[in-house]
């Protein structure tokens, strides 16, 4: 009987041990889960502040937007004559400058023209139309360029070699290289005119600055006619 009791004691003995090891397993996962819950809620916290700042970022954006909007009617008032007075001077240019690619030119003011009266094209379109064709003009200026043509000298028309040096200078020569000219644009009452020059002092340096533009030959210094400056009347 005594045996009996000790067996029934370690039976509940053996069934303690195995609740306090299950309630410890048991602890131990709900502290895991708690440390993990922990590092958790310092993520969430770092990210809830990392979008509050962002928030208050694109708030601040948000106003400087709604600004900017505000003053869109104001600067599309402003930009309409301004870039309408910007065509007008251009177009004025082209027509008193030398006459070198005349077609391609009129034709790009011609197409500016159009779109400043266009009501599908945004003002921010029509001036970058302008100031792509300022830009198109300033390249001139900075080029050496020669091209076919056929001028009138002296009431009888001629085919050339136009040579045409930046702004600084256009002139041109015959096929034969027995006539030479350049254009004043003061001759024929300021209409401009093509004026021969003495071919012995202006001959080679015309032939060799065509081959230059032609890059026939390398850069050099050329001897051209210039026109003075004049007085503003």
């Amino acid at each position: 009987q005594v045996q009996q009791e000790g067996e029934k004691k370690l039976v509940e003995a053996e069934q303690s041990q195995k609740r306090i090891d299950k309630i410890v397993e048991g602890a131990q996962e709900r502290l895991i889960q708690y440390r993990a819950l922990l590092k958790q809620i310092e993520g969430l916290k770092a990210y809830n502040e990392q979008l509050t700042t962002q928030v208050a970022s694109q708030d601040d954006l948000i106003t400087r937007f709604d600004n900017s909007i505000t003053q869109v009617s104001l600067i599309e008032r402003q930009m309409a004559p301004l870039v309408d007075k910007m065509a007008n001077s251009l177009d004025k240019f082209v027509e008193l400058d030398l006459p070198f690619n005349t077609a391609e030119r009129q034709e790009r003011m011609a197409f500016i023209k159009e779109s400043l009266v266009a009501a599908d094209v945004d003002v921010a379109e029509k001036f970058r139309q302008v100031i792509e064709a300022y830009q198109i003009e300033n390249e001139y200026g900075r080029k050496i360029d020669s091209f076919q043509d056929i001028v009138t000298l002296d009431g009888a028309e001629l085919e050339v070699d136009v040579l045409r040096v930046g702004r600084v200078a256009m002139v041109c020569q015959s096929k034969d290289t027995t006539v030479s000219a350049r254009w004043d644009h003061t001759a024929n009452n300021s209409a401009g005119a093509w004026e021969v020059l003495d071919n012995v002092t202006y001959r080679n340096a015309i032939r060799n600055g065509i081959k230059m533009a032609k890059k026939q030959a390398s850069i050099d210094i050329l001897t051209l006619p210039i026109a003075a400056p004049e007085a503003v009347q």
